[in-house]
């Protein structure tokens, strides 16, 4: 599809962060006009780490539908994670997962429910190396972005600042994609716009991930991801996840609320695994020799803003991923969601015909496509987190409550029954929406059996703990 122009020239999109979020944007955007991503750091060459990531280090997954999503924007990604150590995870056949009201699921393959893993800094490296290949976009490395320019009712371009030097860069569009720590809301309230209304559900939750390399003969049979969540019924909820990731290593990443985090101690960190609801993380790293240091992080809350709510909204401007809402990393959303945005922008602008990216009402259309994906999101994160002590302001509601009640069974039956689980992980995956829960796939099962009895622990098979031994 040919670039749309203005008065005569390509439309101009500069995009704010070469995020994830930044690249799917400038990625779905290269399809209309010329895209300039603005970077504050220096992006390495390769799969290594960045000042402007700094959860990198922590386990990071992608659900299938951002799988399907990051192969809609860059056709063929996947299979370049693939080609570098990464994998697709079958949920559950390749997993050992215990759910948040202590269910363990069984390991049912007939779904087609896959996840991608790999580090973080892989999956970015072969983001960035796809996006620079696009022929219309440019990144700006080593670019800070300082203030929006134009008035209350357009974006004009965004005033920037390189190696000392300040200048502006016009735009038709401007897309921040510059992550939780997002400027937007003091820079539209600049504009003479009102504030924007925002929501945090904070659970607490700190961070402390360890690599490994993979014990034994692991590394030789799949081993699968095991994950144990937490209990937002049990403060201080408490869990952790074993990630095979690429060069046969694990990330090892503890998480635990108010009164219950791990630390940076490389002397408590294996026996803080040992101590979750069940030990299985802490058995299964026994034997396991570990790669570096402790990274810990408490930027972990819930935090929404409710850009399409405005009722005043600038032409030329538009939010995604992280910058309109950030997740508790532990439900691994994020990426997934950052990529469904993109392609929600995308979608608007190829369906209808009269619309171009500098038509007047645009960029509100453009931002209220985004957060239907971020809804979905934000609904799964809070309907676990609100329930932890001091998360939020706000109670759950008696509907609130009412809901996760149902989840919980949904869970239980999922865990027990193939037909329930396709549809919870339907949900839980980003494919489809909540109501999928309300299908004869899930109240059939839930309502009329057959009932397995529930698992007594982690279904790791015997080769399996022969492997790590």
């Amino acid at each position: 599809m040919p670039r749309r122009t203005t008065n005569s020239r390509p439309a101009a999109v500069v995009v704010i962060g070469a995020s994830a979020a930044g690249l799917f944007a400038a990625a779905a955007l290269a399809e209309f006009a010329d895209v300039t991503i603005v970077e504050r750091d220096v992006l390495p060459d390769g799969a290594e780490p960045r000042r402007g990531v700094p959860q990198a280090r922590h386990a990071h997954l992608v659900w299938s539908g951002g799988v399907r999503a990051f192969n809609d924007l860059l056709p063929g990604v996947t299979d370049d994670v693939l080609a570098k150590g990464g994998r697709l995870v079958h949920i559950m056949g390749d997993m050992v997962s215990r759910a948040p009201n202590e269910v363990w699921f069984r390991r049912f393959t007939a779904t087609h429910h896959r996840n991608l893993v790999c580090s973080r800094d892989l999956l970015d490296s072969v983001l960035r190396a796809r996006v620079r290949a696009l022929e219309n976009v440019t990144i700006r490395e080593n670019t800070t972005a300082l203030g929006l320019v134009g008035d209350a009712t357009r974006v004009t371009g965004l005033r920037v600042s390189s190696s000392g030097d300040e200048r502006i860069l016009t735009a038709d569009l401007v897309i921040d994609a510059s992550g939780r720590g997002s400027r937007s809301p003091a820079w539209l309230e600049g504009l003479g716009l009102p504030k924007t209304p925002e929501r945090e559900v904070n659970a607490g939750v700190a961070y402390a991930t360890r690599r490994y390399r993979a014990p034994g003969t692991s590394a030789d049979i799949r081993f699968p991801l095991v994950n144990v969540q937490a209990n937002p019924a049990k403060a201080p909820g408490q869990g952790g996840i074993i990630l095979p990731i690429e060069d046969n290593q694990w990330i090892v990443t503890l998480a635990g609320t108010r009164g219950g985090e791990p630390t940076d101690d490389p002397d408590s960190f294996e026996d803080f695994a040992r101590h979750l609801g069940d030990p299985v993380i802490g058995h299964v790293l026994k034997d396991a020799e570990p790669l570096g240091d402790i990274a810990t992080t408490r930027s972990t809350s819930n935090h929404r803003r409710y850009y399409e709510k405005t009722r005043r909204w600038p032409d030329g401007y538009v939010v995604l991923g992280d910058a309109i809402a950030a997740y508790n990393p532990v439900y691994g959303h994020g990426l997934s969601v950052a990529a469904q945005c993109a392609i929600a922008v995308r979608d608007v602008l190829r369906t209808t015909s009269t619309t171009s990216i500098t038509a007047p009402g645009t960029a509100k259309r453009l931002q209220r496509a985004a957060a239907r994906p971020v809804a979905a999101a934000w609904d799964l994160a809070v309907g676990q987190d609100a329930f932890y002590p001091g998360a939020t302001d706000t109670p759950p509601t008696a509907l609130e409550r009412l809901l996760a009640r149902f989840v919980d069974q949904a869970v239980a039956t999922g865990a027990r029954n193939p037909r329930a689980l396709g549809a919870l992980l339907d949900v839980m995956s980003l494919e489809k929406p909540a109501t999928r829960l309300f299908s004869p796939d899930m109240l059939v099962p839930m309502l009329f059996g057959p009932r397995r009895p529930h698992l007594t622990g982690a279904p790791l098979s015997e080769q399996e703990w022969k492997s790590v031994s």
